[in-house]
């Protein structure tokens, strides 16, 4: 259910910097395939990178608010999967829920997740939303009829 801020879906926070083992790593190599000063300068130049790509990671990523809870469901769009008329499930991220819609709506129509009660997300169907925008003209006025 919590998302990750950089896709949408749940992710390992080693998975986001894979090139951390990569420099210890080459490190490693250049400690014993280069000659005799350059081994130790090249592995501690890498080195020093390493712990300052560290650092820098370290700062973004406290920097950013993490996405869970019921809040991060808000706004989103699933599938009916039980007619909800006006009870009936919905499928989101893969994990089925149980919904109340504010109408009806059919097994495979998409729907917009407006608020939640306790374990049931409270739904209305995605194309309310966009019958409830005005059509705008050539000029960006609202067209009228």
């Amino acid at each position: 259910m919590g998302e990750s801020p950089f896709s949408g879906d749940v992710r390992s926070s080693r998975a986001a910097v894979p090139s951390n083992d990569v420099l210890i790593f080459l490190a490693i190599a250049l400690l014993f395939v280069l000659p005799e000063p350059w081994n130790w300068v090249a592995c501690l130049a890498t080195g020093v990178l390493w712990g300052v790509e560290l650092f820098i990671w370290n700062r973004t990523v406290r920097r950013r608010r993490k996405a869970v809870g019921s809040q991060t469901l808000i706004g989103r769009i699933a599938v009916v999967s039980a007619t909800c008329d006006p009870e009936g499930q919905v499928r989101l991220d893969g994990e089925i829920w149980h919904a109340r819609c504010a109408g009806v709506a059919a097994v495979g129509e998409q729907v917009r997740v407006v608020g939640r009660e306790k374990l049931t997300l409270l739904v209305e169907p995605a194309s309310r939303q966009a019958d409830a925008k005005p059509e705008l003209g050539a000029e960006g006025q609202a067209a009228s009829a």
